[in-house]
């Protein structure tokens, strides 16, 4: 006996899935990787922890650009988790789309704010 349940089948969302899992793993790790090269760095420097110490770990140009790619990182990992929680949250498409412009809007200026901190060293 075979029983027919249609064939209508209801989409839902964008269909990220895998690539947002990945996405998100990948720039977790990164930003894991990352705390402990600091980490590591406050550890093995003498001397007390204080401005001095922390300009002198980011002088180096080096720093700064692993820096920023960890700041990029973690600004499209929290692109990524506050546009799923967006999606599957808030259902009026109008308020949806202004907290979304207003969440990418406010991690531009996060990034410019960091550009402007990690150059002024």
């Amino acid at each position: 006996m075979s029983v027919n349940y249609g064939s209508k089948r209801v989409v839902v969302g964008a269909h990220y899935g895998l690539r947002d899992w990945l996405s998100q793993r990948i720039t977790g790790c990164l930003m894991a990787l990352f705390t402990i090269i600091l980490l590591a760095q406050l550890i093995f420097t003498r001397g007390p922890i204080g401005y001095d110490l922390w300009a002198g770990i980011f002088a180096a140009q080096w720093m700064k650009v692993l820096t920023f790619s960890v700041i990029v990182s973690l600004l499209y990992h929290v692109w990524v988790g506050m546009r799923d929680v967006w999606m599957d949250y808030i259902q009026p498409v109008a308020i949806r789309l202004v907290l979304q412009v207003f969440t990418i809007v406010w991690l531009v200026g996060c990034a410019g704010w960091a550009i402007q901190v990690l150059w002024k060293i």
